[in-house]
């Protein structure tokens, strides 16, 4: 059982339970800034975000860029294109948060991933 206000990343796949978790995808978690969610009054997690970070320009990190998160190690592996999900949340909000929806990454390493775990760019 996973204590409160964490997850488990398993190498490959992602999040323990979650619907991404697929080996060889690129979409295993996905990276949003909270500057993004409060500039577009939106709360975190309900643009389905794995993990919300704060003060990391999350849309300018590259691709191939490796993040320790706790004790995972993710690279990014693409950027995230808004779909049509996002209407269901806002009228009118694909268009607004294209180019700003974060960033998709693949589990390197697995680990535990606590809530206010540190970012580091590797």
């Amino acid at each position: 059982m996973q204590p409160i206000g964490a997850a488990a990343a398993v190498a490959d796949r992602g999040f323990c339970g979650c619907a991404q978790a697929r080996a060889a995808n690129k979409r295993q978690i996905l990276l949003v800034d909270r500057e993004t969610l409060d500039a577009m009054n939106l709360q975190p997690g309900i643009i389905r975000e794995n993990i919300t970070t704060d003060g990391l320009n999350v849309n300018g990190l590259p691709i191939g860029q490796r993040l320790r998160v706790g004790a995972a190690l993710l690279e990014v592996s693409a950027v995230c294109t808004p779909c049509d999900q996002m209407e269901k949340v806002r009228p009118g909000l694909r268009r607004e948060i294209y180019g700003r929806r974060g960033m998709l990454c693949r589990v390197i390493e697995g680990g535990e991933i606590r809530v206010g775990d540190p970012i580091e760019k590797l």
